[in-house]
């Protein structure tokens, strides 16, 4: 019993450390107001400026405006930015975008 108590708390403390180094956050984990690094694949392009992103949880809509959309359908990138606090739809004001080849792209114009 002390094993499995030991185990949960140390599992607990990993945890805790890996979202305070940044870790990746599932996409139905997100929340609004917070910083975040997803992952996943380019579903779709909806337009010039934004795109949805989408891992095993689910889907995000993506803005990086007002840049254009650095990412090709079926990519695999990950990106950095801000969950919108608003009521609307959950979106991600993206800071920076890397490509599979590890090419990171920064947005010059940020929304927070």
């Amino acid at each position: 019993m002390k094993i499995i108590a030991t185990a949960t708390a140390f599992a607990a403390i990993l945890t805790t450390a890996a979202s305070a180094s940044g870790s990746i956050t599932p996409i139905d984990d997100l929340q609004r107001g917070t910083m975040v690094t997803v992952q996943g694949t380019v579903e779709r392009i909806t337009d010039e400026d934004e795109f949805r992103l989408a891992d095993a949880t689910g889907s995000v809509r993506i803005y990086v405006g007002p840049n254009w959309v650095p990412a090709d359908v079926g990519e695999a990138v990950t990106v950095k930015g801000f969950v919108d606090d608003d009521l609307g739809p959950l979106e991600i004001y993206a800071r920076n975008l890397t490509r599979a080849d590890g090419s990171v792209i920064t947005f010059d114009r940020r929304y927070e």
